[in-house]
C-alpha cells in the first residue's frame, strides 16, 4: 500500500470530475482523479452522452433523414448498419478519450484505477478489483463525482440481446424490426426517436400521458406529433407489471391486462447514484430517500471537506450542468471566492427532432399566477427551414405580459439546443419581447424563429391594448 497526500482528490472521472480536477490544478493545486475505469471521461463519454449523440448524428447522415421532404432523395434504410454506427462512435470515443488524457497530462493531475472507499472523512482507501489496498489517500477536500447508472430492478430479467437498458443497447449486433421502449423520458424519448428512422416499429410505453412530461406541455405534444409521423407509437397512462424474454423476444404484460411483444425492449425507467462502494457511512454523510448525496448551494455535504457534484447528487443530470458544478464546486473547495449555481440554464433533450429550453414552462407560469403572454414561430414559416428539408418544429417563447420580461423559451426543431443559447443569454439579462423584434437577425437562418415569435407575441398584447 501506497500512502499519498493531496490538495483536492476527485472521486469520478466525467465530466462533473474532470472540470472539479482541472480547476484545481489550474489553481496550483495537487489533485488526483480516482476512477474505475482505465481510462477518464466516464459513462458520460462510454455509455452515455456521447455514444448517444455519435450515434443520433451518424443515423441523421446515413440516413439523409432531413433530406426527405425533397422528392428526388432516396433513401435506402437497410443499408444503415450497426457496424456502420459503431464506426463512426468508436472514432469519436477515441478522440475524445485522447483529449481527456491530454488535458490531465497537461494540468500534472495524477489519475489512479481503483474502486475509492472513505476510511473516515480525511482518508481515502483506493482498492483493485480483488479489493487488495492499493492506497491511502490523505487530502483537505474530496470532491465525488460518481455519477449514475440505469435503474434495473431485479426482477427484469436483463441481458444483452433482447432486454436492455441504455448501456446495453450499445451492445446489439443488428437494427431490430420491432422495440419497445419503457419510459418515455428523456433517454427513453431520445433512443426511441433513433430507432424509427431506421425503420423500426416503435412502441413508446409511459404511465404520463404525454411523452417527456416533464417538458412544457405544447412543446411535448409537438415532439409526439413528429414522432408519430415517422412511425412511432406512444401508448401512455400504462404501467408494465411483468417483463419476460419468451425466445428471442421481449415480452410485456401491463397492468391493465394488455401485453405486447418486440425483438428488443428498452427498459428506461430512472437512473440511481453510484454510491454504493464509497462506505460513505465512515464520514457521516447518508444518502436521501432518492438514493443521491444531499448537498448544500456550495456543493458540500453534511461534512464541509466534502463535495458531491454531478449526477450522484440528483437533477438535472445533465453533463453540462455537471461541469459547472465541479468546476465551482471545486473554486469553493480551493478558498476562491465564487457565486451560486445559475438560475437560467438550458436543457437539452437530443431526440429526432432535438429540443431545448431554458426558464419557466406555461404549466409552471399559470401555477404561479402570472400575467403570461405566448409568442409563436413555426418552422415552416422559416426560409432555412424550407432549403434543408427540417420544416417540422417550433419557437415558443413565454413573457410577462405587462413588463415584456421573457420567461421562458422553448424550442423543438433542427438545431434547437445550438439556438436555445441565443433565448438564455437575452433571460439572463433580463431582456424584454421587443429586444428581439428590435434587433436584425441574419436571413436565411432558423435564428430568425426568435424575431418571429416575438412579433407573434407583441401583436397580441398591442391588439389587447389597442397600441397601433
Amino acid at each position: 500500500m501506497e500512502e499519498l497526500v493531496a490538495d483536492v482528490v476527485v472521486i469520478g472521472a466525467g465530466p462533473a470530475g474532470q472540470k472539479a480536477a482541472i480547476q484545481a490544478a489550474k489553481l496550483g493545486k495537487k489533485v488526483i482523479v480516482i476512477e474505475k475505469l482505465v481510462d477518464p471521461g466516464g459513462s458520460c463519454l462510454f455509455s452515455g452522452t456521447i455514444p448517444s449523440k455519435t450515434i443520433r448524428e451518424a443515423i441523421i447522415d446515413l440516413t439523409r433523414f432531413n433530406e426527405r421532404s425533397f422528392a428526388d432523395v432516396s433513401v435506402q434504410v437497410s443499408e444503415v448498419t450497426v457496424p456502420s454506427l459503431g464506426h463512426r462512435l468508436n472514432k469519436v470515443i477515441e478522440e475524445e478519450r485522447t483529449i481527456i488524457a491530454r488535458q490531465f497530462k497537461k494540468n500534472n493531475i495524477r489519475m489512479i484505477n481503483g474502486t475509492a472507499r472513505f476510511e473516515n472523512a480525511k482518508i481515502l482507501l483506493v482498492v483493485d478489483n480483488n479489493d487488495k489496498l492499493l492506497y491511502q489517500i490523505k487530502s483537505k477536500a474530496f470532491m465525488i463525482a460518481t455519477g449514475s447508472r440505469p435503474r434495473n430492478p431485479t426482477n427484469v430479467p436483463f441481458d444483452d440481446e433482447v432486454i436492455l437498458d441504455s448501456t446495453r443497447l450499445l451492445k446489439v449486433t443488428k437494427v431490430p424490426k420491432t422495440a419497445i421502449v419503457l419510459g418515455g423520458g428523456i433517454i427513453g424519448s431520445e433512443y426511441a426517436s433513433f430507432f424509427a428512422p431506421l425503420g423500426t416499429e416503435v412502441t413508446v410505453i409511459d404511465k404520463k400521458d404525454h411523452i417527456l412530461p416533464m417538458l412544457d406541455a405544447e412543446i411535448g405534444i409537438h415532439l409526439q406529433t413528429a414522432l408519430t409521423d415517422i412511425g412511432l407509437t406512444f401508448m401512455g397512462n400504462k404501467e408494465p407489471e411483468i417483463i419476460e424474454r419468451h425466445g428471442d423476444k421481449a415480452y410485456v404484460k401491463f397492468k391493465d391486462g394488455t401485453s405486447l411483444e418486440a425483438d428488443v425492449l428498452l427498459y428506461a425507467l430512472g437512473r440511481m447514484a453510484n454510491i454504493e462502494d464509497l462506505q460513505l457511512e465512515n464520514t457521516g454523510i447518508a444518502a436521501n430517500d432518492k438514493g443521491y448525496v444531499p448537498v448544500n448551494d456550495l456543493f458540500q455535504t453534511v461534512v464541509p471537506t466534502i463535495y458531491a457534484v454531478g449526477d450522484v447528487i440528483g437533477g438535472p443530470c445533465l453533463a453540462s450542468t455537471s461541469m459547472e458544478q465541479g468546476r465551482l464546486a471545486s473554486l469553493h473547495a480551493c478558498g476562491v471566492e465564487t457565486h451560486r449555481f445559475p438560475a437560467v440554464f438550458p436543457v437539452g433533450i437530443y431526440t429526432i427532432p432535438e429540443i431545448s429550453c431554458c426558464g419557466y414552462t406555461e404549466e409552471e407560469l399559470r401555477a404561479l399566477g402570472y400575467h403570461y403572454e405566448v409568442g409563436r414561430a413555426y418552422y415552416y414559416e422559416i426560409a432555412r427551414s424550407h432549403m434543408v428539408g427540417s420544416n417540422t418544429g417550433m419557437f415558443k417563447i413565454l413573457f410577462h405580459a405587462e413588463t415584456l420580461e421573457i420567461l421562458g423559451v422553448h424550442i423543438v426543431g433542427r438545431s434547437a439546443t445550438e439556438l436555445i443559447h441565443i433565448g438564455q443569454v437575452a433571460m439572463s439579462f433580463r431582456a424584454r419581447i421587443n429586444y428581439f423584434i428590435d434587433q436584425v437577425f441574419n436571413y436565411p437562418t432558423f435564428a430568425e424563429g426568435y424575431r418571429i415569435a416575438a412579433l407573434n407575441g407583441f401583436n397580441k398584447i398591442k391588439i389587447r391594448n389597442n397600441i397601433v
